[in-house]
């Protein structure tokens, strides 16, 4: 059977060591912080004098804090002061570029959002990235409360080539080779870290949701683009050319919906929230075909809307059973917005899952972690990532 939630000992893996000491350091506190200097050698193998020298270069950067000494009776020796993450300091800013919308998010090193602004996604590649040159240094003023920002993250759909930075295919949008990372070069004067929004959401829901503690885990994306993150020994797995996890063109039975791809019946095509909101829309159920409105619909209990996220889930559970099949990982992770609007409908995934897939008994099924605010914790998270993964190599420029 598999599990809604999850189970008291997901911290069973051991942290990854990839990144160097100061690294596993920084990962460690944040899984099971506040910890005493003691604690965080236990968690990574690190030597006494190894983590005094870590947390002091951490220190100095504003990533690690001691904590004040807890009331009470003084005790003889030396106070073990608790370390923890610092998030007074830094910030990550990003931006998710999606169909309707441009989300601009702003999020501290725990992960969780201090900011974040919508605007309509209008134009070709370069109006966007016009608007976001535009956008992003007043956003970023009026909301950072002068810390520094650690990088611009930039996520969307579609074919993401994140060593190259650019964007090669991206078929709802009509984007080809869009080279994103040189067009936002300079914006904020840091690094622009480009990624899939499966792939930075896997890279969220290890360092602060449902995957933490956790080295197996498959992120699974449902929006107008569908696609897949694989995430292995801790590590997200990229592919050749930044491919893996292309699951969007998967047959579905019955579909006759046309794809960009020139085919039809293709998985991305036949739910993506643009097709469901014209099928409710046709059905006289909202009075535009914008998918918001539906979840609007489906949130207030309205049966018809629901029964339609609930199809949609349906179709997609297949390609779900099928990435837990192939690959068996501790933690699926489905984020699409049905489950986070309805959240009951989670159980409703799980049984469609259940009919496709020979699941373990310790495997978690769940949404994602973050709520309505998932796109800009995704924009924000491969910056996050960097910054806990190689904290030493850290940049940072002053906001506003």
């Amino acid at each position: 059977m598999l599990s809604l939630v999850a189970p008291p000992t997901l911290g069973r893996t051991p942290l990854p060591a990839e990144g160097g000491g100061a690294g596993a350091v920084l990962r460690a506190v944040l899984a099971g912080g506040p910890l005493t200097r003691s604690a965080v050698g236990r968690a990574t193998e690190l030597s006494p004098a190894a983590v005094s020298r870590h947390t002091a270069d951490l220190s100095a950067l504003g990533l690690l804090r001691e904590l004040p000494p807890e009331d009470g009776p003084p005790r003889a020796g030396r106070p073990q002061l608790p370390l923890d993450i610092d998030t007074r300091h830094h910030l990550a800013a990003g931006v998710h570029i999606g169909v309707p919308w441009l989300t601009f998010g702003l999020l501290d090193l725990r992960g969780r959002v201090v900011a974040h602004e919508r605007l309509p996604r209008r134009g070709d590649a370069a109006d966007v990235l016009r608007t976001v040159r535009a956008h992003l240094p007043g956003f970023v003023g009026r909301r950072a409360a002068g810390r520094s920002l650690l990088g611009l993250g930039v996520v969307t759909g579609g074919w993401v080539d994140s060593e190259r930075g650019t964007v090669v295919q991206h078929g709802p949008l009509g984007w080809r080779d869009v080279p994103v990372r040189e067009l936002l070069k300079g914006v904020t004067r840091l690094p622009v870290h480009l990624e899939s929004h499966a792939r930075a959401l896997a890279r969220a829901e290890l360092l602060f949701g449902a995957g933490r503690g956790a080295t197996e885990l498959v992120e699974l994306f449902v929006g107008n683009v569908v696609d897949a993150a694989i995430a292995t020994g801790g590590t997200v797995l990229r592919g050749r050319r930044s491919r893996a996890g292309d699951i969007g063109h998967l047959p579905v039975p019955g579909s006759t919906e046309p794809c960009s791809c020139g085919r039809t019946g293709c998985l991305e095509a036949t739910v993506a929230q643009d097709t469901v909101a014209r099928r409710a829309h046709a059905r006289g159920l909202i009075p535009a075909p914008e998918f918001d409105l539906l979840l609007r619909l489906a949130a207030g209990g309205d049966t018809e809307a629901l029964g339609l996220l609930k199809e949609r889930l349906t179709l997609t559970a297949p390609a779900a059973a099928l990435l837990i099949d192939v690959l068996n990982p501790e933690v699926l992770v489905v984020s699409e917005a049905g489950l986070t609007a309805v959240p009951s409908l989670v159980g409703h995934l799980r049984e469609q899952v259940l009919r496709h897939t020979r699941a373990e008994p310790t495997q978690l099924v769940t949404a994602a972690s973050f709520g309505m605010e998932v796109l800009a914790v995704a924009a924000c998270a491969g910056v996050l990532d960097s910054a806990y993964q190689r904290p030493m190599e850290l940049r940072t420029a002053r906001a506003g």
